[in-house]
């Protein structure tokens, strides 16, 4: 018999594909709604305060089309209620070959709805100091 998912489990993989699909979708300006009034992202190393300046971000990366290959994720609760969010995998943007990336989404339940409030971005490809 197999084990029934834990609450922050199953919290977790609804944020990640409602998120992606969105994302993938080109309805970037709607993923201002899964983030808390407050949230901070960081993207590739530059920080965005509050869900204007993030949605203002996403809505304005500078490609036409994009698709994310989910291949793993983690989700862990944390002791202040919250669950954390590790993804990993590739993407395509536009005719590009596909690039890895990483991802980490703090997720908090906010007015009793689930809200991001922290979300980090990078690429999988750094150029490493010689």
């Amino acid at each position: 018999m197999a084990c029934e998912k834990e609450i922050w489990q199953k919290i977790g993989e609804g944020f990640v594909q409602e998120y992606y699909n969105q994302f993938d979708n080109t309805n970037r300006v709607a993923l201002g709604n899964l983030y808390s009034t407050d949230a901070c992202l960081t993207w590739e190393g530059s920080p965005f305060q509050g869900r204007e300046a993030i949605t203002g971000k996403l809505a304005n990366l500078p490609f036409k089309r994009i698709k994310h290959i989910i291949t793993e994720q983690d989700f862990q609760p944390t002791i202040d209620s919250c669950v954390l969010i590790m993804v990993f995998g590739q993407l395509q943007v536009d005719d590009d070959p596909p690039m890895a990336f990483h991802q980490v989404f703090m997720l908090k339940n906010v007015n009793c709805a689930w809200a991001c409030t922290n979300d980090v971005f990078r690429l999988g490809i750094h150029n490493i100091p010689v």
